[in-house]
């Protein structure tokens, strides 16, 4: 019988005794963990092996974490959690927005990082296979239709309906997913990708606001319906025009 793999998670960090603190606490909580110091081992790493997810520390000698993130994300999805000594919100939200899953600031209980881990890795692994919309496309559903190249609507009576870029995007999750249904946790990665907040639900505001857009009652629910305990589904066919 073949042994089960073991999610390998690499840390990138300056310090000896986080890294050593770190591999020892991951590899009894059954991960492979590997450690390095900077960027530059951090690319050697990478150069010959395949990780499952990063931890980076955000202050670093040389290229910081906040650089070497926005650098992987050219060609690499791999989940990458944040670590730093700075807690400001400002710190958080630049890591996301340069490509980061999570944060979480120092000092920290090895616990919660655990936690942070099994739910990063679970949200990339439970992500639906879709087809990502191209600029071009015209979708049509239920007698409306998405022109992804004017980002607009058109009513079933032919009305032109603004959408904002939260709602653009929440409605293009959708489309690419007809028929099935989405987690709240599922909808913000799809929608917002790492912009998106873990265990933010604004969502639910988010998709009250679409419903509102295409008309859809949100009491019967009959374009999008809730999914009691589970999510959301766009209940409609879905054609490229």
């Amino acid at each position: 019988m073949a042994m089960e793999q073991l999610d390998r998670i690499l840390i990138v960090d300056d310090d000896p005794e986080i890294r050593a603190l770190l591999v020892d606490y991951l590899t009894r909580n059954g991960y492979r963990a590997d450690a390095v110091g900077d960027g530059v081992e951090l690319r050697r790493a990478l150069a010959g092996n395949r990780f499952d997810l990063i931890i980076l520390d955000l202050m670093l000698p040389g290229e910081d974490g906040l650089e070497i993130c926005r650098r992987l994300r050219v060609d690499s999805d791999v989940p990458i959690i944040m670590l730093t000594a700075r807690g400001e919100d400002t710190d958080r939200i630049v890591g996301l927005e340069m490509g980061a899953d999570d944060y979480l600031p120092k000092p920290f209980n090895p616990r919660e990082l655990l936690a942070r881990i099994k739910g990063v890795l679970r949200r990339a692994r439970t992500l639906p296979p879709s087809e990502e919309l191209q600029q071009g496309d015209r979708l049509r559903f239920a007698g409306w239709e998405l022109d992804t190249s004017a980002r607009h609507l058109l009513s079933p009576t032919g009305v032109v309906v603004a959408l904002s870029g939260a709602e653009y995007s929440l409605l293009g999750a959708f489309l690419r997913h007809p028929n099935r249904v989405l987690s709240r946790d599922q909808l913000l990665d799809l929608a917002r990708g790492r912009d998106a907040v873990p265990f933010d639900r604004s969502i639910d505001m988010q998709v009250s606001r679409l419903r509102k857009r295409l008309h859809d009652d949100a009491q019967e629910g009959r374009l999008i319906r809730t999914v009691r305990g589970e999510g959301y589904l766009l209940a409609a066919r879905v054609e490229t025009v």
